[in-house]
C-alpha cells in the first residue's frame, strides 16, 4: 500500500522505509531526521509557532541545519512511496515531489515574511506531494 507508506513517512521520516520492509534505509533515515531535527531546533521553531510566537520560532531555528531539511524531508516521502509498489515510472512520478521540495526551501527561506512560517513551509512540501500520489495513484 503505497499511500500508507507516504503517510508514514509525512508522520517521520524513514517510517515508511520500515513499512515497506526497507530497515537499514528506514533507520538511516531516522537518525537522519533526528539529527537534522535537533541541529536545526525545527521542533522547538513549529511549536513556538503554532503557539503564535511567531518571532520567537524565526529566532530560535538555525538555519544551517533547517535548509536541508525540506528536501530530505519530501525525499523520504516519494522514496517509501515509489518504492511500495514496483513498476512507477521514476522520473514523472518524482516531478510533484520536487516542487514541494522546492517549494519547502523557497519557504524556509522567505520564512521571515509568512504570517505562518512552520504550518505555511509544511503545507508547501505536503500538497504537492499528496498531489503527485493522487496523479500517480495508477502506476
Amino acid at each position: 500500500m503505497r499511500n500508507i507508506a507516504a503517510l508514514f513517512s509525512i508522520l517521520m521520516p524513514g517510517f515508511g522505509q520500515l513499512y515497506n520492509r526497507q530497515f537499514i534505509k528506514g533507520v538511516i533515515f531516522v537518525a537522519i531526521e533526528h539529527f537534522d531535527n535537533i541541529s536545526g531546533k525545527i521542533n522547538k521553531a513549529i511549536q513556538l509557532d503554532l503557539n503564535g510566537f511567531h518571532q520567537q520560532a524565526l529566532d530560535t531555528v538555525v538555519y544551517d541545519g533547517m535548509l536541508f531539511y525540506p528536501g530530505f524531508y519530501v525525499y523520504a516521502i516519494w522514496d517509501a512511496w515509489y518504492y511500495a509498489k514496483k513498476g512507477a515510472n521514476k522520473t514523472l512520478s518524482s516531478i510533484p515531489f520536487l516542487i514541494g521540495g522546492f517549494l519547502g526551501e523557497f519557504g524556509a527561506l522567505f520564512a521571515s515574511k509568512l504570517p505562518f512560517p512552520a504550518l505555511t513551509v509544511g503545507l508547501l512540501m505536503i500538497v504537492p506531494s499528496v498531489i503527485g500520489m493522487i496523479i500517480f495513484r495508477r502506476q
